[in-house]
């Protein structure tokens, strides 16, 4: 896929700040709750500006491939809308876009996008956290969301529960923290520390009426069903942050071993699953429908990361982890990576629907069959 003037300016202006990012990347790996020092850094105020734009998925992506590259667990860390704005962007109206917009606006405010339960995990049809009627025209929302980004430090977020017991009654709601009722602690993480991965638990927290996401919309566009293209653009993000890695591992061995076989081959994969990214990024912008390809993209681009995070260091010699620590450190992300946006056997599953649906000859074409 071609880079038109304005992709390729963005792509340079992340390539620019991903730098930076990469200098503060151990810090935040050691003390994820301590962001005060990083909160100026150029490139988290880029990632806040870029997910303020939930429709333009291809600026987005051509942006993390380059700040993932810095570092993947800083792009996480950074404040403003994160996933919700892609939520809101997708199901809200006017008011809720403001509603984010204004709590995040200090650049020290994040949002979070509470969907993963305990007992549901990657199925998101069963989760069980509840919206009840009030009978004073608003919610009272129960339940335990885990896994959840920024979600003890988040400010506002979007949480995804039930009204009633079909298919169509689960909704997504714009939710204040704090909150009555509302609890949250950050989880131990292995990688992607400056995720801020926590558990969330509601009790009875009040949700006004208006709070609920997609009023405006058919039935079968407000709640879970609505969010599948918000599902597919965050994959592709994924792939993006996933490729980001691959090349920062790249960088790094290339910069101690020199040039080998072994760089070149490894360069050319992460090339080919870039442009696959790229048109997964197309693709989902085009509004297609379809998610197939988000879904080739980020299974290639975590397969692939986890590979170089895996078999690159091994040209640095024995100990190579523990002589360079980012990239040991990126070697827990790329394992990470594989948890976000549905595990790659949720993405087989995906493509293998696909293919049952006739798509067979795309699934070869991404590489996949």
């Amino acid at each position: 896929m071609e880079l038109d003037d304005d992709l390729l300016k963005i792509r340079d202006t992340a390539r620019e700040y991903a730098a930076d990012l990469r200098e503060r990347a151990l810090a935040v790996d050691a003390a994820p709750l301590d962001l005060e020092p990083h909160l100026r850094s150029p490139g988290l105020g880029l990632v806040r500006d870029l997910l303020g734009e939930p429709r333009r998925v291809r600026r987005v992506t051509v942006a993390l491939l380059e700040l993932a590259r810095g570092d993947a667990g800083m792009v996480l860390a950074a404040p403003g809308p994160a996933l919700a704005g892609v939520v809101v962007g997708l199901l809200g109206g006017p008011a809720h876009a403001r509603r984010l917009a204004e709590a995040v606006r200090d650049g020290r405010t994040w949002a979070f996008m509470a969907i993963t339960e305990p007992d549901a995990g990657s199925d998101a049809a069963r989760l069980q956290a509840r919206l009840r009627a009030d009978g004073d025209g608003g919610y009272l929302l129960s339940g335990c969301k885990r896994y959840i980004g920024n979600g003890a430090r988040g400010g506002i977020g979007v949480v995804f529960a039930r009204t009633g017991t079909s298919p169509l009654s689960i909704r997504a709601a714009l939710v204040e923290a704090p909150s009555p009722g509302l609890s949250a602690v950050p989880l131990g993480a292995v990688g992607l520390r400056g995720a801020g991965i926590s558990e969330m638990v509601f009790v009875d927290v009040p949700v006004p009426g208006d709070a609920l996401l997609g009023g405006h919309l058919p039935a079968t566009g407000r709640g879970l069903l609505g969010a599948v293209k918000a599902f597919n653009i965050v994959r592709v993000y994924v792939a993006a942050m996933a490729i980001g890695t691959a090349a920062a591992v790249h960088d790094v061995v290339l910069a101690e071993a020199g040039p080998s076989a072994a760089l070149e081959s490894a360069e050319a994969r992460i090339d080919a699953a870039r442009r696959l990214v790229l048109r997964a990024a197309a693709d989902v912008e085009a509004d297609t429908g379809d998610g197939y390809r988000a879904s080739v993209a980020k299974l290639a681009a975590v397969a692939l990361a986890r590979k170089v995070c895996d078999r690159l260091p091994e040209l640095l010699g024995p100990g190579a982890l523990l002589d360079h620590p980012l990239l040991e450190k990126w070697w827990r992300d790329a394992a990470a990576l594989e948890f976000m946006e549905g595990t790659s056997h949720i993405q087989r599953l995906n493509v293998a629907h696909r293919r049952q649906r006739g798509g067979a000859a795309a699934a070869r074409e991404a590489g996949v069959g």
